[in-house]
């Protein structure tokens, strides 16, 4: 994916950045999103809150990367020793007094990016014009309320490093037409039969639904940008993001969640060497079918159970194409051409 197409499209969405569970109020955690330093803070009393993880005097990061949050009444610039509350607002400038022309903490404070807890995850857009959060999850929010409400921690996660474009990888995970076929003792045990599929779209979501042996739905959710939702009939949740890296690669991000106190640890690896199966089988898929995509390609037609697809990257056209990026008509072909 472009530098130019890629920032367009991903500053159009929210982005799940951290479980609700991995920030407490009074907390901070720095993360990298897409190249972009980040930093989330919990002030007490508060809401979390998200801010570049830059000092606005020379830009330099208030706290490195951490798998863990980090405890802290206050942000202080290693630099120039700027010091901020948990809010963004400037506390003290070091020697403020040298300032010339005086100097206005109110002007300092530090850059805010929309954020929001919906689920167990925490939500960040990296522009103000990313479209509302509620219409992104319109259809989780309303088909998978009783897991997508439920208290939540973590199980497990796992990351792979795909010798393909993100664009093949998200299709695939959206392709109902090579379950039975591609993971007929993995994937395909968990789906069922694929005459009980029944799919379901919103403007931006679309599902997979289908009854599960044990009992109740098994829900496969594709949302923008690249993120995936699979919610288990017991409230389990698993998270399944393709993240840009190159033009032909990019990284497989999973993590696990289960209601509280109801996987224990024995369960939960097992849970997830189970998805870790037809992950790899799947990424021995969209590998292949990246180097089969060159110039002289041209795919064969859309089949019924590949709707999903079709809906993402009609989705997909239509934001390059108000951003006036792409001129394409609606062909197979033309679409296709977005793999590259």
């Amino acid at each position: 994916m472009h530098h130019w197409d890629c920032h367009f499209y991903a500053n159009r969405f929210w982005h799940p950045v951290a479980a609700v569970t991995a920030l407490r109020p009074g907390q901070t955690l720095a993360i990298t999103l897409l190249l972009q330093p980040l930093l989330l803070t919990w002030p007490k009393g508060s809401r979390p809150r998200a801010f570049r993880n830059r000092c606005p005097h020379r830009g330099v990061a208030f706290q490195a990367d951490a798998d863990t949050a980090t405890s802290r009444r206050r942000l202080i610039c290693p630099y120039h020793g700027w010091t901020y509350n948990l809010d963004g607002a400037l506390q003290s400038a070091a020697r403020e007094s040298g300032f010339e022309n005086g100097f206005d903490r109110q002007a300092w404070g530090l850059g805010e990016l929309p954020c929001a807890i919906e689920g167990p995850f925490i939500w960040v857009a990296l522009t103000e014009g990313a479209i509302p959060l509620e219409q992104q999850l319109a259809l989780i929010q309303s088909t998978a309320v009783a897991a997508w409400s439920r208290a939540m921690e973590p199980r497990g996660q796992a990351h792979r490093r795909l010798t393909c474009n993100w664009k093949i990888a998200h299709d695939n995970t959206l392709d109902d037409y090579h379950v039975a076929i591609a993971h007929p003792t993995t994937l395909h045990r968990e789906q069922g039969p694929v005459r009980d599929y029944v799919h379901r779209f919103s403007r931006y979501v679309n599902l997979l639904e289908t009854p599960h042996p044990d009992g109740g739905l098994f829900q496969t959710f594709g949302l923008p940008p690249w993120t995936h939702v699979l919610v288990w009939p017991d409230g389990r949740i698993a998270l399944l993001e393709f993240l840009p890296e190159q033009a032909l690669q990019c990284t497989m991000q999973l993590q696990l969640f289960a209601p509280t106190g109801s996987v224990d640890n024995t369960e939960a690896e097992a849970w997830l060497r189970q998805l870790l199966t037809f992950l790899n089988e799947d990424k021995a898929l969209v590998e292949s079918a990246q180097r089969g995509y060159d110039d002289s390609f041209h795919p064969g037609p859309a089949h019924q159970l590949e709707q999903r697809i079709l809906h993402w990257q009609t989705l997909y056209r239509e934001q390059l194409l108000e951003a006036g990026m792409v001129n394409l008509d609606r062909s197979q072909d033309a679409i296709s051409a977005l793999r590259a």
